[in-house]
């Protein structure tokens, strides 16, 4: 059986073939997904990395895997047993993988890749940094197909209708919406290929890709008729007919290319480059393009009324499964028994299968007990993950894809007598939840300017944290969904985007002391109307999220009476919402959990 260093040293063999001098491997499959069908773990096969994000940059003498700061602890782990380097992103005087590749590389050398894998966008910006340093690109170059013999293929699994009674709008009436946008952009074609928005805009959903309900497709969008292409077998008889009766036609999902190629010369196609992969892109005659934005992203951020209220059912569905579940915990370690870390997120998972309407996990739930909780991004594995015990602090990131809608939660909870330094951290990253929640703020206010609110506690005793504190949720969808987030970071889309009313996004600060526990708190919240005056339209958030927060964790000293009112008022909210669907020791249990303070 091959390791990482014998595929590496096979994939070393071909670029020697070829003449390359490096070779890029990114995380991604040919339509930019974050989650990708394991047919496209491409990165994971030849690194050994498991994180959902990074980049593994191939030499004839070095092998790097270039990742972010929620995955620095995983990747030092997952790369020890091999030769891939582990090369910090965004940290100060660490060298990104593009200025390192011109530091390492004579000029006249040629770098290889898989345009398939990467947008245009991302593409013909690397090439053109590269052109100014005399080093060549060749993206036409998959050697990742040549040598992973046992690869996977790409799944075929049936695609299901998720009609108007959930979307709140039919396929008709969102081609509608489309052609409209495409209309206004000069265009009379739109080139689809990101998943989530097929998704959306055809009310399907699939199976194809874990955690993420979506079909592997490609989408044409003409003014009078549309194209999907997708493999037949996923397509049932009554689906297909279905769409039929909307004007839209079935290719196969290989057959994209040409029609591209083929595209009529009086044609006006919209694209957008930082989506459609590089290949495709040029795929395209020249002289047809009109360069915009994902006109479907933005459409499907804004959830509709009909959406907003299937998602406040999902919350009571994902708040009764998380009751369940903790009650279970507390009763195993009280009983003298400890719980793994893999066991409990299968528990956890078996509770929330138990609802209506439950059809998976929205991704691997992070159980982080003690020091593991400081992982961000952590994975426990059967066989290597610690075992929890009546001590301590839990971190349980978690979520849930319903028909009704997408959760995200994250709760820390002690497990015994927390220390003064737990409470106050704990304290200081709810004041900063708490804040950011209680905002109001004008029209056209941005993911970065919010940002500040959930930090500005933890900044005043100097401390931090490396994620961002919220990030846009699809509809049944994408637990991760653009276009908006709430990120310090100014130079990203997400940070710069305005957040707008039915925006569905995550918010969840965070500490993390490495070696020893984690904090986190997240709820996910609807951006929502509050005023209209004399200064402008207001917006706010609707908290959407039902589950208690721990208060063992509080120091009382450290919040104010807003704080405090906002804290009892949300448990109260919580049992509410929650209390009608459990028995009466439920009940009970709820009320402990939800006590004023």
């Amino acid at each position: 059986m091959q390791n990482v260093n014998d595929r590496i040293a096979l994939l070393r063999e071909k670029m020697r073939e070829l003449n390359l001098d490096a070779y890029l491997v990114p995380s991604s499959d040919p339509h930019q997904s974050e989650y990708v069908a394991e047919h496209w773990e491409s990165r994971t096969w030849l690194s050994g990395f498991t994180g959902s994000a990074g980049i593994l940059v191939v030499t004839l003498d070095h092998a790097g895997l270039w990742t972010d700061s929620r995955y620095f602890l995983q990747a030092e782990e997952e790369l020890s047993q091999n030769e891939v380097v582990l090369h910090k992103q965004q940290v100060p005087y660490a060298p990104e993988h593009i200025p390192w590749l011109i530091d390492q590389l004579p000029k006249g050398s040629t770098i290889g890749c898989d345009g398939y894998l990467f947008s245009y966008n991302e593409l013909k910006g690397i090439e053109k940094i590269f052109a100014g340093k005399k080093i060549n690109l060749n993206y036409t170059v998959d050697i990742v197909s040549q040598i992973w013999e046992d690869r996977p293929p790409i799944p075929q699994y049936e695609a299901m209708e998720h009609g108007t009674k959930f979307a709140g709008k039919s396929r008709g009436e969102k081609l509608s919406d489309i052609r409209k946008k495409l209309h206004e952009a000069g265009a009379d074609m739109y080139v689809v290929s990101t998943l989530d928005d097929i998704a959306w805009t055809l009310n399907i959903r699939g199976s194809d890709v874990d955690y993420n309900p979506v079909c592997i497709s490609y989408l044409i969008i003409a003014i009078n008729s549309a194209a999907w292409f997708v493999d037949s077998s996923k397509v049932s008889t009554k689906l297909a007919a279905e769409m039929k009766k909307d004007g839209i036609s079935l290719l196969a999902y290989d057959k994209v290319e040409g029609i591209l190629k083929g595209t009529p010369s009086r044609a006006k196609l919209l694209v957008d480059p930082g989506t459609l992969n590089a290949r495709l892109y040029e795929a395209i005659p020249d002289g047809l393009i009109v360069k915009g934005e994902n006109i479907i992203c933005n459409l499907k951020a804004i959830k509709n009324e009909t959406e907003a209220g299937h998602i406040r059912k999902a919350m009571i569905k994902d708040g009764v499964a998380l009751l369940r579940f903790y009650r279970w915990l507390e009763a195993t370690l009280d009983a003298g028994e400890t719980v793994g870390e893999a066991a409990a997120a299968e528990k956890l998972a078996g509770f929330r299968a138990q609802q209506e309407g439950y059809f998976g996990e929205s991704f691997g739930a992070i159980v982080g007990y003690e020091a593991n909780g400081a992982i961000v991004h952590y994975r426990a594995k059967e066989e290597t993950c610690a075992q929890i015990e009546p001590k301590g602090i839990l971190l349980l990131d978690s979520g849930g894809q319903y028909h009704d809608g997408t959760t995200d939660i994250t709760r820390t909870t002690a497990l015994s007598t927390p220390t003064e330094e737990q409470k106050t951290n704990y304290t200081l990253v709810l004041k900063g939840n708490i804040a950011l929640d209680m905002a109001k703020f004008p029209m056209g206010t941005t993911g970065v300017q919010l940002d500040t609110l959930a930090r500005m506690f933890l900044w005043q005793e100097c401390l931090n944290y490396g994620h961002g504190t919220g990030h846009g949720v699809g509809f049944f969808l994408n637990v991760h969904e653009p276009p908006q987030g709430i990120t310090p970071n100014p130079l990203t889309s997400r940070g710069q985007n305005p957040m707008l009313p039915g925006m569905f996004t995550s918010n969840e600060p965070g500490f993390y002391k490495t070696g020893e526990y984690g904090i986190r708190i997240e709820n996910l919240v609807l951006c929502v109307e509050v005023e209209e005056n004399e200064f402008g339209k207001f917006l706010g958030f609707e908290t959407m999220t039902l589950f208690p927060i721990d208060t063992t964790l509080i120091n009382e000293d450290l919040l104010n009476d807003q704080e405090k009112q906002w804290l009892n008022d949300y448990h109260q909210m919580v049992f509410d919402r929650i209390s009608p669907e459990l028995n009466e020791e439920e009940k009970q249990w709820l009320a402990d959990k939800c006590k004023a303070i």
